[in-house]
């Protein structure tokens, strides 16, 4: 691991990405205890700025403190994972109205382009890559339809959503063979300039997750 210990100005803000990004990766696990002294070691770092880092992440959701324990990798219920899906399903419905409304050529093509890997295969297995896939195409709107002010707030939630569902499935609730169907529509109805469809897509598309979840929350019950 790289050490950033040195030549950074705000180091709390690099640790806090870092953090942040191996939560979204998986080198940090849901439910794992973080290991300030080992993880401080290999960043370079005093365990001062790591603390800083893993208390705003607190605050995000993504780590929670347990007393006398020490800071562990949040793990989601599937009843909160289906409230965090709800609030999706407003926000990035809204998203991609307004992605619809402001989209340019350019921004058309990098969206068209991210399941292009995808299009002509059969049986779609490499859930790892479409993984990727997603929480790219999910972003990528956030980013164009609404530009900072939604954009920090959805990747939060994507980023619980990739992160803390199944590990075999990496994190995506519905096959990707269903999944891809959704996706090349809502990037037709955007790149279309068809406002509401795009909203319509996406929200549909989202409330086929809750229903996924449920059903799961449904058989843990029984």
């Amino acid at each position: 691991m790289k050490n950033i210990g040195v030549g950074y100005e705000n180091l709390d803000q690099k640790v806090y990405q870092v953090v942040k990004e191996m939560i979204e990766t998986r080198k940090l696990l849901p439910g794992e205890k973080i290991p300030q002294e080992k993880l401080a070691k290999e960043l370079g770092i005093s365990r001062t700025p790591l603390i800083s880092a893993l208390k705003f992440l607190e605050h995000e959701k993504l780590v929670e403190v347990k007393p006398r324990r020490g800071f562990f990798v949040r793990l989601f219920t599937v009843e909160e994972m289906v409230s965090i899906f709800e609030i999706r399903e407003v926000l990035e419905g809204l998203s991609a109205r307004r992605a619809a409304k402001t989209i340019t050529e350019k921004e058309s093509n990098k969206l068209r382009s991210i399941f292009g890997n995808f299009l002509d295969v059969d049986n779609i297995d490499d859930y790892q890559a479409y993984s990727r896939a997603d929480k790219q195409f999910h972003i990528l709107i956030a980013e164009i339809g609404s530009k900072e002010f939604l954009t920090t707030i959805l990747q939060t939630l994507n980023i619980i959503t990739l992160a803390y569902q199944n590990i075999t499935s990496e994190g995506l609730i519905r096959e990707p063979n269903e999944t891809i169907k959704d996706h090349m529509k809502i990037v037709d109805a955007i790149c279309n300039h068809d406002p509401e469809m795009a909203e319509q897509l996406m929200r549909d598309h989202l409330k086929s997750a809750i229903v996924e979840l449920k059903n799961i929350a449904s058989t843990i019950a029984n």
